[in-house]
């Protein structure tokens, strides 16, 4: 690699013994003289390459700028009057100026707090104290891509949604400022790490009563984020649906990223046809988010998924559906969410006659969560924790650079109170970076093995059904109470395991309600039903999904 200049009178804070120190960490002794003076000019001239870019004025990509927005943007901390879920970060009322399209006309939007809103601070989930901002939490100078395209699609802002600790973590008991609680039953877990917004689009889909208690102020759609199912875990423990879409179809540029290869944005809704038109909003290329593939559409071709969904209910041919066995075996799969997915999938979806259904053998389904593992937990502290950029052209999010790095003693023990996996994302890094340094690589090889197995069955059948979470919503986890490390990883062990091989191999996958299950209270709560189809069809699954609702409908009648 080619040095692009020596340093001529520059003060450099680099001493021949700092290069002499350096070289040992390797056991590499320099030798005095030309070795010593030639390797100590080298270090020098990187030294002053990288202070000129470090004292340089930042670039705001002109597609990032802030949309122009009716009035000054302003926002609150909402009340616990309204916000008595938790489930609100920030409040705000954004709307564009000069919008281009109605889509989304007096729908109001929550996002989650791992996406950049410009003028409002991003949190991720942490206690101000892990960032080095003198005003606490960092205010974003980007908007952006699904935040200006929900603006220019005539939708409204309406606040940030409280999401996990740097969003790892499938429950909802690790954000900063508490518990998420599921509004079919308060102090239950909505699911993360896009808790506040499963738990917000759950108050659409509770049935309202004379005597049901005020669940504060509320949003119509919300856009979560997805590494392993933080999407589709709260869709199934809120009765909602939630969308991972196929991976590059939403452009995530201006979030907070796990790990590239399992970074996916996506919609949530209590409706079907809400899903298909927020979808139609947010999914095309960006021009800027090196997720996206020469398979994204352009905007201007994204499909027009409410229409597909639309289409009359007898196509030409029924669709062929079906379930995967290994994923009805998944450790920790309890048995009323295994019999209510496996029972209302064989009621429901061949009831108006449009679908034939089987259940199939996928092996490597059983093999998908250590792939996805093993594939991203090296480096997924470094992308979400010390917010590192990627080897390839990438748009950080600018706010984070205050984000403190590494761990420091009051970091780590909030961090085990709060998510021991985050901790454990440290501890992780640093030992299998040094002891399986080949492992990633084998592991991203196999992800195009597992990619292939699903696109084997998917050959054959149209979508693929597995449960979303094995059980229903747990109980959260108050703070200060159960509060050992095990405690609080025991309980989301295996949450995942239908869900994250998807991240991994990129298909799109839905989160449908499919009926009730019982708390270990006697709670009535919401099982979900994950429909998984093939990448760049995420239509097939939408229409799969319309065809289910259709069949409960009937069967409700009966």
């Amino acid at each position: 690699m080619s040095t692009v200049a020596l340093p001529s009178n520059y003060q450099s804070d680099i001493t021949p013994e700092y290069l002499h120190q350096l070289a040992a960490r390797w056991g590499i002794t320099i030798q005095p003289g030309d070795e010593e003076d030639s390797y100590l000019l080298l270090l020098q001239s990187a030294e002053a390459v990288h202070r000129q870019i470090a004292n340089s004025p930042d670039y705001l990509h002109p597609a990032l700028s802030p949309t122009p927005s009716v009035s000054p943007r302003t926002f609150w901390k909402p009340s616990t009057k309204a916000n008595p879920l938790n489930a609100w970060s920030h409040r705000c009322d954004i709307r564009a100026s000069h919008p281009t399209s109605t889509l989304l006309r007096g729908r109001k939007v929550a996002m989650k707090d791992h996406i950049s809103i410009a003028g409002l601070p991003t949190t991720a989930g942490l206690p101000a104290s892990f960032f080095a901002h003198p005003n606490g939490y960092p205010i974003s100078p980007i908007d952006a891509p699904v935040v200006r395209r929900v603006l220019e699609a005539s939708g409204s802002i309406a606040g940030t949604a409280t999401c996990e600790m740097y969003s790892a973590s499938p429950l909802s008991f690790s954000a900063a400022t508490g518990p998420v609680h599921n509004p079919w039953a308060h102090g239950f877990s909505a699911g993360g790490s896009s808790s506040g917004c499963g738990s917000l689009m759950g108050l659409n889909a509770v049935p309202v009563t004379p005597s049901s208690p005020s669940n504060g102020d509320r949003a119509d759609l919300a856009i979560g984020g997805d590494q392993g199912g933080s999407i589709r875990i709260p869709a199934s423990y809120n009765g909602i649906y939630g969308l991972k879409p196929t991976h590059g179809l939403i452009p995530y540029t201006g979030a907070l990223s796990l790990s590239p290869m399992i970074d996916h944005l996506g919609p949530m809704a209590s409706s079907l046809p809400d899903i298909a038109v927020l979808l139609q909003v947010l999914a095309g290329y960006d021009g800027i988010d090196a997720r996206m593939t020469p398979e994204t559409p352009l905007r201007h071709a994204v499909k027009d998924y409410p229409a597909l969904l639309a289409q009359p209910s007898q196509p030409q041919r029924p669709l062929r559906i079906a379930l995967i066995r290994e994923s009805f075996e998944v450790p920790g799969l309890s048995p009323q969410v295994r019999d209510t997915v496996r029972n209302a999938a064989h009621a429901f979806f061949p009831a108006h006659g449009e679908a034939v259904i089987s259940e199939i053998d996928i092996p490597m389904h059983a093999e998908g969560p250590a792939i996805w593992t093993a594939a991203t937990r090296t480096s997924m502290g470094e992308y979400a924790c010390a917010q590192s950029t990627p080897g390839y052209l990438s748009y950080g999010m600018p706010q984070l650079g205050t984000l403190k790095w590494p761990l420091d003693s009051e970091m780590y023990a909030a961090a085990t109170a709060k998510n021991p996996s985050v901790a454990n994302l440290v501890f992780c890094g640093a030992y299998l970076s040094e002891t399986f340094p080949g492992v990633v690589g084998k592991a991203h090889r196999k992800v195009f093995e597992l990619r292939a197995a699903y696109d084997r069955a998917l050959e054959e059948y149209d979508v693929l059904v597995t449960p979303t979470a094995p059980t229903v919503a747990m109980r959260n986890l108050e703070p200060g109470g159960n509060g050992r490390v095990m405690e609080r990883v025991r309980a989301a062990v295996g949450v995942v395991a239908n869900t994250c091989p998807f991240n991994a191999s990129g298909h799109p996958a839905l989160s449908v309600p499919c009926g009730f299950g019982v708390g270990d209270g006697g709670e009535r709560l919401p099982v979900g039903m994950q429909i998984v189809g093939r990448r760049w069809e995420d239509e097939i699954v939408l229409r799969a999904a319309a065809g289910f609702e259709r069949g409960m409908v009937l069967g409700s009648r009966l």
